[in-house]
């Protein structure tokens, strides 16, 4: 991975909205398993990329991403790629995903029941009505889907002589997967965590041989702790979120570390997050995955205090940290001057080069409009070019 040797690189989290309207529409069709035509979808969905790619440069991110189009968290990806699940009707009492029971859910019932309302009558893909099971031993179904999304990904880069990117694919963990697949098979918390990492190597190892970085979206290390009812100690479930970076780590294993970043984030609805575990209690776990740069929320009102733990953690050697110092929690476009505060807060911890801007979660994905989620990337950016003439301002002078 690059570091900010002569400026304050900008990436972000991964997941961006297209300009096009009708491929947008299309995609939460498609993501809830509506079947529709190669020959319509995939010619809008590489114009789609290619968009997005050409976005990203012109308005000044370094760090490229081919925007997550395609990609859902959902049966309908997942079921082409892994054998071993079904997808089925809730049963009574029964939760789609982890996600959809958590104190902060039972703390604030009448607000999820219209956010959900809201959710679904636009179209969420993520459905409480179905839930994805794994009954069988899981295996690896079809590696040519995978295959696909990373040769469109590198035929649009190549067009645009764009290699020098450090472009990126992001995938789900071994434990965020585990938030929308329910075991009825291993009936083993531990073994399951490590079948869903090994299924999930392939993908990883081929995106990495494919001469992209990796990024990993662990947003369970800190969020199911929310999802626990009754809670947990702290010390029990800091047992369970190390179990989560074992598997994590196993995924891994033959990947270099400086082929890999890692997203961490507390859950991406806009809701209360009262129940947020503080990222001291987990900082030291996510130090202990094997990757080289690390992505987090630092912009949201529950989060953009913690930049101080990094006055007292040492970031290891080689390290670098991608704060998200804008939000996809608020409407409110950052002021480029707050960005660059933001900044200079975490570079002052932990070294100006340690450093690339980032943003909380994706950008795009139905967290934002599309017009607002693109504008504050161009924040970012401009923030990004304030901190970094504050902070080589000597260098520049010498």
């Amino acid at each position: 991975m690059k570091r900010s040797d002569e400026k304050i690189l900008v990436s972000h989290a991964g997941r961006l909205s297209p300009q096009n309207k009708e491929f947008r529409e299309l995609e939460q069709r498609k993501s809830r398993g509506e079947d529709i035509a190669d020959d319509v979808y995939l010619p809008m969905l590489e114009d789609s990329i290619r968009e997005m790619v050409e976005r990203q440069v012109s308005v000044g991110v370094d760090v490229i991403s081919d925007g997550e189009a395609g990609r859902f968290n959902t049966f309908a990806k997942y079921g082409k790629r892994i054998d071993g699940i079904i997808y089925r009707e809730c049963k009574p009492g029964e939760v789609g995903a982890a996600v959809f029971d958590s104190r902060e859910r039972r703390t604030f019932p009448e607000f999820y029941e219209a956010a959900d309302k809201q959710r679904f009558k636009e179209g969420a893909p993520t459905n409480n009505q179905m839930r994805m099971v794994a009954v069988d031993a899981l295996k690896p179904k079809d590696t040519d889907v995978v295959q696909a999304e990373i040769d469109r990904f590198r035929k649009i880069l190549d067009e645009k002589n764009l290699g020098d990117r450090d472009a990126f694919m992001p995938m789900m963990s071994p434990g965020w997967l585990h938030h929308f697949i329910w075991d009825e098979h291993y009936n083993d918390e531990e073994e399951f965590l490590f079948a869903l990492a090994e299924v999930l190597r392939p993908e990883y190892e081929a995106i990495v041989n494919a001469g992209f970085i990796i990024q990993l979206d662990g947003p369970d290390l800190p969020d199911k702790w929310a999802t626990l009812v009754p809670d947990i100690t702290l010390e029990e479930y800091r047992k369970k979120a190390k179990m989560r970076v074992d598997a994590t780590n196993h995924a891994l294993r033959n990947i270099s570390e400086d082929k890999v970043r890692y997203h961490l984030c507390w859950g991406s609805w806009n809701g209360p997050h009262i129940d947020d575990i503080p990222f001291r209690d987990v900082v030291d776990l996510m130090l202990e995955v094997k990757a080289q740069g690390y992505s987090f929320e630092a912009g949201n009102v529950r989060h953009e205090h913690e930049w101080k733990i990094w006055q007292d953690v040492k970031l290891p050697e080689g390290k670098i940290l991608i704060p998200g110092v804008v939000s996809h929690r608020t409407n409110t476009i950052e002021h480029p001057e707050v960005v660059a505060d933001r900044l200079i807060n975490f570079a002052n911890c932990v070294g100006r080069e340690n450093v690339i801007s980032g943003t909380d979660c994706g950008m795009g994905g139905g967290r934002l409009s599309h017009e607002i989620g693109w504008a504050k990337i161009a924040s970012l950016v401009e923030g990004s070019r304030l901190a970094s003439e504050h902070l080589w301002k000597e260098t520049v002078a010498a």
